[in-house]
């Protein structure tokens, strides 16, 4: 069965097409190496945004050595373009062994992905989400050094704002889906969903993230005035969310 006849209502048909062809190409170089490919992320959710979004791959292999990551290069090369960037290689035991390590990102996964090809190997994984909340306000009080950071690198510019917020509000985004698993609230499956339950959820208004997801959207675009202050409100709200995570767990709500 192609690709464009299974679930991908919300994706363009030139994008359906372009998976389908990257498939094609990954199974012909590969071949018996290549054990299952999955996609996972925005195009899953129902948040691609052509254009925008980026097409996020998991790949299971026999081995990622060398030969295979040089052998990948020309498939890079051909289809950068189209909004793939390079997948996540991992072999079966590379995933089982670091299903501890990385329970935000591999929960995510599991709960939103879809198989392109082979098995899906997030049956029966066993995801040790103990630390989770940790993990969840270390990342979110590390996005927010990053953000710092790379805004001086980047001369503190419109352009340099425009490029940090959206790409901050999806890792942001990651973190807030897992603690509403934790506090056992249905996770809402899209971003515009997600916004929109943060304030019943964890008392943390949401406004400056949705103009943010706005901004990535191509809804809005701040003036040199507004930008600055855009950029320092969401700031603001990475430590509120971090301090959120902290008083929750202190509270004996989140483990």
């Amino acid at each position: 069965m192609s690709l464009t006849q299974t679930m991908f209502e919300n994706l363009p048909e030139e994008v359906r097409q372009t998976l389908q062809l990257y498939v094609e190409r990954m199974a012909n170089l590969y071949g018996p190496s290549l054990h299952a490919m999955l996609l996972y992320g925005s195009a899953v959710r129902g948040d691609y945004l052509p254009g925008r979004s980026n097409l996020n791959l998991l790949v299971l292999v026999t081995k990622a050595d060398v030969s295979f990551l040089q052998a990948y290069t020309k498939i890079h090369k051909r289809f950068q373009k189209e909004q793939i960037p390079v997948p996540l290689f991992l072999t079966e035991d590379e995933l089982r062994g670091s299903a501890s390590t990385f329970p935000l990102e591999y929960t995510d996964m599991a709960a939103f992905h879809h198989v392109l090809m082979g098995h899906d190997p997030f049956v029966g994984l066993a995801i040790d989400s103990g630390h989770l909340s940790v993990q969840c306000e270390q990342e979110v009080r590390g996005n927010l050094l990053r953000l710092r950071q790379r805004l001086v690198e980047g001369a503190a510019t419109m352009e340099a704002m425009g490029i940090l917020l959206p790409l901050s509000l999806t890792a942001l985004s990651a973190c807030l889906r897992a603690i509403f698993r934790e506090l056992r609230i249905p996770v809402p499956r899209t971003t515009e969903s997600l916004l929109s339950d943060l304030s019943p959820a964890l008392g943390l208004d949401a406004a400056v993230l949705q103009e943010v997801w706005n901004l990535k959207r191509g809804l809005i675009s701040p003036g040199p005035a507004e930008f600055p202050r855009l950029f320092e409100r969401y700031l603001s709200m990475l430590e509120g969310v971090a301090a959120r995570i902290s008083r929750l767990r202190a509270e004996g709500r989140l483990r």
